[in-house]
Formats: structure tokens, C-alpha cells, sequence
């Protein structure tokens, strides 16, 4: 029977994870894991300059050595980045019998979770996975999205943060409020934000009794001097 994988998305900030490999692969995962505030702990007889500066800069935790069992204590996960299959298998086993959550890279029998394809703006986060049967083509998906969804989705949905913020404040019924939210999720803020357009933005935050919002968001509006000219 095949797997049927359970999509989540983990808060593991200041939650200890474990990196078992110090090269190319590893390099990549730690920054991942450093970028969502996890403790890392690195373990590897050899590793990457990079990943060495790391730990100078106190951003990671490193071990120069083999690893051994014992090494996933009190980890919340760990990411085995090594091709000694030996060492896969071994920490593979320890994770098991931990509870800890598993990802050998590339080894998908020696997984507990698989890692998918990101694509990221601000606070979106779009997840893609093949359930571990095409890669490439994760790949090239998560590169089709990312033409689709440019960088000003991370300013759109900082903005649409605070007017939500400034919604549930307003003193209307929680049935007024879904219905406000719902008809601003369709206005056209996102393109007012792509093509710079501000005025036609302050009219649409103001005809909602939102103008504050504006003030609050800090958006960047990278079009508006050419519209003004």
C-alpha cells in the first residue's frame, strides 16, 4: 500500500533540530531551518566553510564528529543529509524510537516526512509534493508559481493582516465583519499594490471605514512616481 502523506506545516521555532551531514544537501536544509527559528545542531566528521561560519556566527550548533546514537535527544526532528547508508539507517532507527520526526534525504522508505517544494512571500507559503515520485516535477512546479505569485503577495497579505486586525476591532456583528472580510478578499487590493495605483486603494480602504490601514502597512508602492509624472 502506498503512502498517503498528511500535509502540516511545523512551528519549530526554538525547537531543536538535528542536521546529520555537512555538505551541499545539509547546507541547504540548515538554512531552511534557520529561517523558520529552529535551534540547529549539526553533526559531521566534515562540513561545508559555510556551514562552519555559521556556527562562528552563533546562528548553529556544530559537532565535527561521527554521529552516534544518543545524538536525538530531545530533538523536535531531524534531517539525515549524509550518503553513508550505514549512518542513514542508524539514525533513521534512533528517530523511530524517539518519536522524532525523519527525513533521510532521498531515502523515501527512511522517511517519517518528506520535505516539499516551497514557494514563499512574506506569509505565503505555498507547499508542493509529488508524495516523493517526481521531484522534478515539484520543481518545475514550484517555478511555475513562482512567476504566478510575484513579490508584492508579501505586501498584499501584510496589508490584508492589518485591515483584518482593524475589522475585528469595529463594533458591527460578527456576521457584518465575515462579510466585510469576504468583500475585500475580492477587491482588487492586490493589483492596486502590483501597479502602484494608491488612490484607487484609499478609496477602496476608505468606502470600508479602513483608511488607517494604509497608514499602517508601510506598503512600497513601487509604480506610483511613474503614475504620477
Amino acid at each position: 500500500m502506498e503512502k498517503v502523506y498528511f500535509p502540516v506545516f511545523l512551528d519549530i521555532k526554538d525547537k531543536l533540530c538535528v542536521v546529520v551531514g555537512g555538505g551541499k544537501v545539509a547546507e541547504r536544509k540548515i538554512f531552511s531551518l534557520i529561517e523558520a527559528g529552529a535551534r540547529v545542531k549539526v553533526i559531521a566528521p566534515e562540513v561545508l566553510d559555510s556551514i562552519r561560519a555559521l556556527a562562528e556566527e552563533g546562528k548553529i550548533e556544530l559537532e565535527e564528529r561521527e554521529y552516534k546514537k544518543g545524538d536525538l535527544e530531545g530533538a523536535r526532528l531531524v534531517i539525515a543529509a549524509t550518503n553513508n547508508q550505514e549512518v542513514q539507517k542508524k539514525v533513521y532507527e534512533e528517530a523511530e524510537e524517539r518519536g522524532i520526526f525523519c527525513n533521510v534525504v532521498d531515502v523515501p522508505e527512511l522517511c517519517s516526512f518528506i520535505v516539499p517544494s516551497v514557494v514563499r512571500r512574506g506569509p505565503l507559503c505555498i507547499a508542493i509534493s509529488t508524495s516523493g515520485k517526481a521531484p522534478a516535477v515539484a520543481k518545475r512546479l514550484r517555478q511555475m508559481l513562482e512567476s504566478k505569485f510575484g513579490e508584492e503577495y508579501e505586501a498584499y497579505l501584510n496589508l490584508m493582516g492589518k485591515i483584518r486586525e482593524l475589522v475585528l476591532r469595529m463594533n458591527i456583528s460578527q456576521e457584518e465583519k465575515h462579510l466585510k472580510l469576504n468583500r475585500l478578499a475580492l477587491a482588487p487590493i492586490l493589483d492596486c499594490i502590483k501597479y502602484g495605483d494608491i488612490e484607487l486603494l484609499k478609496a477602496i480602504l476608505e468606502s470600508e471605514g479602513l483608511s488607517e490601514a494604509l497608514a499602517l502597512s508601510e506598503l512600497p508602492f513601487p509604480n506610483t512616481s511613474a503614475k504620477e509624472t
